[in-house]
């Protein structure tokens, strides 16, 4: 097995695209008005309407919903990602900082109040870990 994705369900498919696209500097694949993906080698961000919803349940999402998961990005230089976002994002829930397991993390919210964390290791194990 492969974890591949995730999704956000929102209700502004193209405020929540254009959002991660700046963020991550990924560019968007958009299938329909209804569903983007923002793919990178590891994995995928999904973005989709409301609409999508019933295709799996009625009602079984919600957007602007989310107070449990964390959507995190390994980035090269936190410092620079928090600097570029600097002025675009409203919301940072945190300033870079190094973490006790090795990261240094800028956690910030999207347009939608999920947090989003970008993260840099930066001691030798955390690095280790990570190594590419």
């Amino acid at each position: 097995m492969n974890f591949v994705s995730i999704r956000i369900i929102t209700g502004d498919v193209a405020r929540l695209v254009e959002f991660y696209e700046r963020a991550t500097g990924v560019r968007a694949m958009r299938a329909t008005e209804d569903f983007a993906e923002l793919r990178t080698p590891t994995a995928t961000l999904a973005i989709a309407g409301t609409r999508t919803v019933p295709l799996f349940a009625p009602g079984a999402a919600r957007p602007a919903d989310n107070r449990s998961v964390i959507i995190e990005f390994l980035v090269d230089d936190v410092d620079s990602v928090h600097q570029n976002l600097a002025g675009f994002v409203t919301d940072f829930v945190n300033e870079p900082t190094t973490m006790p397991w090795g990261n240094r993390s800028l956690l910030l919210r999207d347009p939608d109040g999920n947090l989003v964390n970008f993260f840099t290791p930066v001691t030798p194990a955390a690095v280790e870990k990570f190594a590419r």
